[in-house]
């Protein structure tokens, strides 16, 4: 692998296409990369770890979510590194190599979906595919100054990508232009046209601000322009004073959080502990709540309501940052990520440019289903909020 060539995202390199079709395909002419979590034919899937290559064989069919970007017209270019077991949201590997941020070199790329992420944001395809299980489409999303969307549990088949947490597994892509993103999501989604939807409200919980480190008028100021109508101290304060018809025990944020990784250890380790007790691989250092919450959120947004939040709780970490300060970033990105989690709600990171010369990302939710609806809504509002960006930055934001 040419690593100094292709910023270290991939694992392997092919060319793989559908045969010729007559009509005109919707992804036709586009390339995408497969984080190697998605079995191709014939490829051994190889989860980030050589041990697991070694004692797995080669899938013997492809995943449908490649498929239906294939039939749709893409080309497949390679599989694309990840965390270990893709079990971390930094991106690091210690056995194939870290990919390498193209935004910010310094820092860490964001995992576990890395490599893909790394392909689309170096401009070495036109999307990638990846999964998102605690935010590893969002959090790369956010680092690498890119697109990335997140289905709704359950919208796309997870047939034939090693799971990771089925309560929590979500197939999602990435891409540096809406337009692509959202033909991307009609092919993987099986989406009709349908016209576009103005958000009936926007909910921005300042709870969820109060987590990041970065000034919060850059990235509110840019996104809330004329369509705002609600903000509220927190999302539990909100569900819990008459704005919803039914009563509900909310968790915080930083207990929510609690609850998600708790079930992901559980799930995680009924997928993978035998073979990591048996194999010994070499590996890199490193239940009503949810229901309540699924229930008060669907409540919140109702049909076509928008949640703000930003996807990360600050920039990007340094390379092998201290393991204190690492510890503290990842607390708080993983209270923002189990939002989507436990909801099961699609969620799209849009860059909002940088901030001291590190990518600054924003975060739109919502209800579980409402994929179309969000994909249009960036493809609306993405241009706008570029030029907001720009006035934000001039003003000082």
């Amino acid at each position: 692998m040419a690593k100094d060539t292709d910023y270290g995202a991939f694992m392997e390199k092919f060319v793989l296409q559908q045969s010729s079709s007559p009509h005109e395909l919707p992804l036709n002419s586009l390339t995408f990369a497969v984080k190697d979590i998605f079995d191709v034919d014939d490829y051994v899937t190889g989860f980030g770890n050589p041990d697991w290559v070694r004692t797995h064989p080669a899938a013997t069919s492809t995943a449908p979510a490649v498929l239906a970007v294939l039939r749709g017209g893409a080309t497949c270019v390679g599989k694309t590194v990840l965390d270990e077991m893709a079990y971390s949201m930094n991106g690091e590997n210690k056995l194939y190599g870290t990919p390498k941020n193209p935004c910010a070199p310094d820092r860490v790329p964001g995992g576990s979906s890395s490599g893909s992420a790394v392909a689309v944001g170096a401009k070495l395809v036109d999307f990638s595919l990846g999964t998102d299980t605690g935010g590893i489409i969002r959090i790369p999303a956010s680092h690498c100054g890119i697109l990335g969307f997140r289905a709704s549990h359950g919208a796309i088949s997870t047939t034939g990508v090693i799971p990771m947490a089925h309560s929590f597994d979500s197939v999602g892509w990435f891409s540096r232009d809406p337009v692509i993103l959202n033909r991307v999501g009609r092919v993987l989604l099986q989406l009709p046209e349908v016209d576009p939807v103005i958000p009936s409200q926007i909910i921005i919980a300042e709870d969820c601000f109060q987590l990041s480190t970065i000034p919060s008028d850059l990235g509110k100021h840019a996104v809330l322009g004329d369509y705002v109508e609600e903000k509220v101290p927190s999302i539990k304060q909100f569900m819990t004073k008459g704005n919803v018809d039914q009563e509900y025990n909310i968790p915080s944020l930083a207990a929510l959080a609690s609850v998600v990784q708790l079930l992901l250890r559980y799930e995680v380790k009924n997928n993978h502990g035998k073979w990591v007790s048996t194999v010994k691989p070499d590996l890199g250092p490193g239940i009503s709540e949810r229901t309540e919450l699924r229930a008060a959120l669907n409540a919140l947004l109702g049909d076509f309501g928008v949640l703000i939040i930003p996807t990360v709780p600050g920039p990007p970490p340094k390379l092998q940052s201290d393991p204190i300060l690492l510890e503290t970033f990842l607390v708080r990105a993983a209270s923002l990520q189990s939002i989507a989690g436990v909801s099961g709600f699609c969620q799209v990171s849009i860059p909002l440019g940088l901030y001291d010369n590190l990518p600054v990302a924003i975060s739109l939710l919502a209800k579980h289903g409402s994929d179309a609806f969000l994909l249009n809504l960036v493809v609306i509002l993405y241009d706008t909020l570029q030029e907001e960006v720009g006035i934000a930055e001039k003003k000082g934001y």
